[in-house]
């Protein structure tokens, strides 16, 4: 799950974007007290992913706005469904429309495309994974949606676990084996080292230091059989290297145990999400401004949909 705090972290960062002074057009063209209610329809079908970002964007421009959502994170939907409703001040949903879009677009989006990557590989041992190739500023969230799609998480950071790629083992020379077991001995014993090889006479030597992952990058089919037959479950192996969706099943009955696909957050088409709006209404007792609060509106989930996608 997303926590409260990075959700809020990162729709006050494409808040302070998009609007650092407010929003200047529906100020100056919607009169004070017209009320709206609109729903995020799609466009085409795919996998949800977003509900409370896409909620949180409203609550942050207007507290009083209510949401509900009406599919849940992981859910299918068909093209035409309506999958969530929003109500409150017309000059909030306009304000906060373009920030919700954009989250909820981009999260459905990498659902979406991780569940096609997931559903190639079905009845393998391979999983699929995300990589660090990720939106600056927004990782939190495009790796929530890889596992609402069904995929699983990477490291997440630089911090999180030693992984030796090509450039640490051109600076490392020709002792290989020394040069990582003297590293593995410099940290605890419950962090993962892992280290990228991409020719096959490289793994022995790797797998003498004691690495606890060894990541095949751009091998050939015929590579991979033989890298996991040499490495013979001493250690998890991870195939990675412009990996795309017509070759992954081929790649997953190699006996990998991990698929790694940067293309799950770094070549994304926004899922085609639109928010139309439905009805409007005014209240002419309603001729002060609004008090703007940084709660978040509620938001209420129907039962998952069983539409086929």
């Amino acid at each position: 799950m997303l926590s409260r705090a990075e959700i809020h972290r990162i729709v006050q960062m494409a808040w302070d974007e998009d609007a650092p002074w407010g929003d200047v057009t529906s100020d100056c063209l919607i009169p004070q007290g017209v009320s709206a209610r609109a729903d995020l329809v799609a466009r085409e079908p795919g996998v949800f992913c977003g509900g409370e970002v896409f909620a949180a964007a409203f609550g942050h421009v207007d507290g009083a706005t209510e949401v509900e959502v009406l599919v849940d994170d992981g859910a299918l939907f068909e093209s035409g469904q309506v999958l969530a409703t929003v109500r409150g001040s017309a000059r909030s949903l306009l304000g906060a429309e373009r920030i919700a879009l954009n989250l909820v677009q981009r999260m459905s989006a990498i659902a979406t495309t991780t569940a096609r990557y997931a559903a190639e590989t079905a009845g393998t041992k391979a999983r699929i994974v995300d990589t660090r190739k990720t939106t600056p500023g927004l990782r939190a969230i495009e790796r929530y949606a890889v596992r609402c799609g069904g995929g699983h998480n990477h490291r997440n950071s630089l911090s999180d676990a030693v992984m030796a790629k090509d450039n640490h083992l051109a600076v490392l020379g020709d002792d290989l084996t020394l040069a990582l077991r003297e590293a593995r001995g410099r940290i605890s014993h419950t962090t993962h080292f892992e280290v990228e090889v991409d020719r096959i006479d490289q793994i022995e030597p790797v797998l003498a230091a004691g690495v606890d992952s060894i990541m095949l990058d751009n091998f050939t089919l015929d590579e991979l059989r033989e890298g996991v037959a040499i490495i013979a479950g001493r250690a998890v192996v991870e195939a990675s290297g412009g990996i795309e969706l017509d070759g992954v099943r081929e790649i997953a009955q190699t006996g990998v145990d991990v698929i790694s696909v940067g293309a799950l957050t770094h070549t994304i088409r926004s899922l085609d999400l639109g928010l139309d709006f439905a009805t409007t209404t005014r209240d002419p007792s309603q001729n002060a401004p609004r008090s703007v609060t940084k709660s978040r509106p509620s938001v209420t989930k129907s039962a998952r949909s069983a539409a086929p996608w």
